[in-house]
């Protein structure tokens, strides 16, 4: 679906079609394809016919129809019982129900049990964010197809689950809040640092991630990693507007105008993780918020607290370590103690097959090298960084170091 107002329509009325269509025919992949169809016939009939009064109740019809002629090809009998459905439009409730949201409802069928942890989260951003299969391997540092399989595979395991659109029992709902959580923050992140395009920023991605952990939140006030997890979120996105200039072009932290910082998504997010903190256990959201707010906090770069920020992301490393986390470690170390030390911790990722692809090590090693006074190791980083960065923004701000 091309053009600003189709991909509206689209974000907006998406998840309402599929949990619609999961209501009535149950199977996701099913459901998926058939939304996809429908997807197809409206980026070529709407710019021609315009957008329907009613989108929703639209595409409803239209993926209805492709889902009864699939079961009209399988089997007699089901063309028999849905013959009256596939000539009625789809149901007042079905197409003009406001109020209800079924984003979350998807989000936690896309969280069942039969699924691991990565599985969830990447089916959750494909079928419910939309996100694209390129922008979800980037996220896990894996190849597309690799991605695509691993899509496929988590269908057919909901499949064979016979999991339905319904929410969890309150006793299975735990265990699929963290993986909705990890959803919305790399939505978010997308949306706050694209992985490849023309632009840095998908504002409105962020923006709906944050919508759906202020109503996670609504629905779980005492969850302490969602009041993390939404803190987070507000404190990052309150620099979006500070982070490209006029040209779009990549504003990094240290050149940023604080005055166009959100000041009151910080102190919405300072107050939210104040009152989380005290609670006991302190897991990696509420963390991250923690080093997000030391950073909102500093009046300049150089009044930042790195010393704290590295004594930070030290918890964070022992509550969830991993590469990201110490790419991150490493600058707070080096700001706070040197350059020297921050290139050390850096080392062990150099082996790592997953870092080696990632613009952002090379990026990161250009910068401290460049701290350490070695312009020619830096050159070398930043053009290996350059050369494997999606992001077009990314690619001219380091090619603008490269030039310097």
């Amino acid at each position: 679906m091309t053009g600003p107002v189709l991909g509206d329509v689209w974000r907006h009325e998406a998840p309402h079609v599929l949990g619609a269509l999961l209501r009535k025919y149950g199977d996701l992949g099913d459901c998926e394809e058939a939304l996809q169809d429908a997807a197809e016939v409206a980026a070529a009939r709407w710019p021609v016919d315009g957008v329907p009064d009613s989108p929703r109740a639209w595409l409803i019809t239209v993926a209805s129809r492709r889902l009864i002629d699939r079961a009209r090809a399988d089997s007699a009998r089901t063309r028999r019982e849905t013959l009256d459905a596939a000539q009625r439009p789809a149901t007042t409730e079905e197409a003009t129900t406001e109020d209800s949201d079924d984003t979350l409802r998807l989000f936690f069928l896309c969280c069942h049990p039969a699924l691991t942890r990565p599985s969830q989260v990447a089916l959750c951003l494909r079928s419910v964010a939309g996100l694209g299969v390129e922008q979800i391997a980037a996220a896990y540092l894996v190849p597309a197809r690799t991605m695509t399989q691993r899509l496929s595979r988590a269908r057919i395991a909901l499949r064979q689950a016979g999991a339905r659109f319904v929410m969890p029992s309150p006793e299975e709902l735990p265990d699929r809040v963290a993986a909705v959580i990890d959803v919305c923050h790399l939505v978010f992140t997308e949306g706050y640092a694209r992985t490849s395009g023309e632009a840095l920023l998908d504002v409105q991605l962020a923006e709906e991630a944050i919508r759906l952990v202020r109503q996670l939140h609504a629905a779980l006030p005492d969850h302490a990693e969602v009041a993390g997890a939404l803190a987070l979120m507000l404190l990052t996105h309150a620099r979006s507007a500070a982070r490209v200039d006029a040209a779009g072009d990549l504003v990094p932290l240290a050149e940023q105008d604080r005055l166009r910082w959100r000041h009151d998504l910080i102190t919405e997010g300072v107050e939210l993780l104040e009152r989380t903190l005290p609670r006991g256990h302190v897991g990696r959201f509420q963390l991250q918020a923690a080093i997000a707010a030391v950073h909102a906090e500093a009046a300049t770069y150089e009044e930042t607290d790195w010393l704290q920020i590295s004594v930070l992301y030290d918890m964070l490393s022992k509550v969830a370590p991993g590469p990201a986390v110490t790419l991150n470690h490493a600058v707070a170390v080096a700001m706070a103690h040197g350059p020297a030390a921050g290139l050390a911790m850096l080392e062990p990722l150099l082996d790592d097959p997953a870092m080696q692809r990632h613009h952002r090590l090379y990026a990161v090693r250009g910068h401290l090298l460049d701290l350490s006074a070695d312009p020619d190791g830096a050159v070398e980083q930043y053009r290996i960084a350059a050369r494997l960065t999606a992001s077009l923004p990314e690619q001219r701000y380091l090619n603008r170091k490269l030039a310097r």
